[in-house]
């Protein structure tokens, strides 16, 4: 770890994110380059220690590690910008939702040899915030040294989950991809009903989000499952009985699976228009 270097290929929000974590403490400023077309943003890199450059140059020979954290739409033009510079021993790690590991490794590889050192990603954007969850799966070729590696970079924004290939991702994709936006539905609708029964705008949203926040926190410290957390809070008769019963009649977990799985089966669909 003293000696990585780090590319990060693309210079977005989550690339931004993910070099605020690493820098000076598993790599140092020094040691990160920054490819973006961007040139507007180098400025704040640069600014951070960080090296750039807008299209791939040989500094990308001396980086360890690559970080593709580019629109899936330009992932492929990235890539074979780049790929001339790629060494042996280089770990690629993909951050770009919806490019199928295989399709990405035909990209990097040479005909009828694809590139195996390959760790694909799926952040959420909570990451923005130090709070997010990866679901990370690695192709045949990736070594113990290297998971490890792709582990805790990610690590720095966050938890990290391994999983089994693309189907593997395509199911992080639509739980934890997709589900921040799901808990701030959630949140929009909590707060609307707060103001409905009586409470200021302002009022109803602090108490949303700080239930949220709170419920999260207690059922991530608890050795209880959120099932008996919910029967816990629950009184027969009471208020929460009532609310849960409405819940229940409007199918609230068939709601949910429905969503989940028809986000996991778009994402299948859009890794097919990605790979063609």
């Amino acid at each position: 770890m003293d000696n990585l270097t780090l590319a990060f290929i693309g210079g977005g929000n989550m690339a931004a994110a993910l070099a605020s974590g690493l820098a000076g403490k598993i790599c140092a400023a020094g040691d990160i380059h920054v490819l973006d077309i961007n040139e507007a943003g180098h400025e704040a890199w640069r600014a951070r220690g960080m090296t750039t450059a807008v299209r791939p140059d040989e500094a990308l020979r001396r980086c360890k590690a690559w970080v593709y954290a580019v629109k899936p739409q330009h992932m492929r033009e990235a890539v074979l910008q780049s790929r001339p510079w790629l060494a042996p021993d280089t770990l690629v790690i993909s951050i770009a939702a919806g490019i199928r590991a295989d399709t990405l490794a035909g990209w990097l590889g040479e005909a009828g040899q694809p590139w195996q050192r390959l760790v694909r990603c799926m952040p959420n954007t909570p990451a923005l915030v130090g709070a997010g969850i990866t679901g990370l799966a690695a192709m045949p070729g990736v070594n113990e040294a290297d998971r490890s590696l792709a582990a805790r970079l990610l690590k720095s924004v966050g938890d990290v989950v391994w999983v089994d290939g693309d189907a593997g991702l395509d199911a992080v994709t639509a739980v934890s991809g997709s589900g921040p936006a799901y808990v701030f539905l959630l949140l929009e609708a909590l707060a609307a009903a707060g103001q409905a029964v009586g409470l200021t705008e302002a009022q109803a949203r602090q108490l949303a989000l700080a239930t949220v926040a709170g419920a999260a926190k207690l059922a991530g410290q608890s050795a209880d499952t959120p099932a008996i957390l919910r029967e816990k809070v629950t009184s027969k008769g009471g208020t929460t009985a009532a609310a849960l019963e409405v819940f229940k009649q409007a199918g609230f977990a068939d709601i949910v699976r429905n969503a989940v799985q028809a986000a996991a089966h778009r994402s299948r669909e859009l890794a097919e228009d990605f790979g063609k």
